[in-house]
């Protein structure tokens, strides 16, 4: 029995649970693959280690982020 046959003796709302199912291995086949986090900025704070707490710099990147 083929695809289709299968999919035609369905009751219609399987047989639209199917067709999504399908639809999303579709898109996932085209989907862009993921890379892992570059931490090019790791370390780039060293400097200030001296002058703030972690928690102090953590709020202060929020801050510099939000600008």
């Amino acid at each position: 029995m083929t695809i289709a046959e299968k999919l035609n003796t369905l009751p219609p709302r399987l047989r639209r649970e199917a067709e999504d199912f399908i639809e999303f291995l579709a898109q996932k086949q085209f989907a862009p693959k993921r890379t892992h986090l570059r931490m090019k900025w790791a370390g780039a704070l060293r400097d200030q280690q001296d002058q703030f707490t972690a928690l102090e710099l953590q709020k202060k990147s929020l801050d510099w982020w939000g600008d």
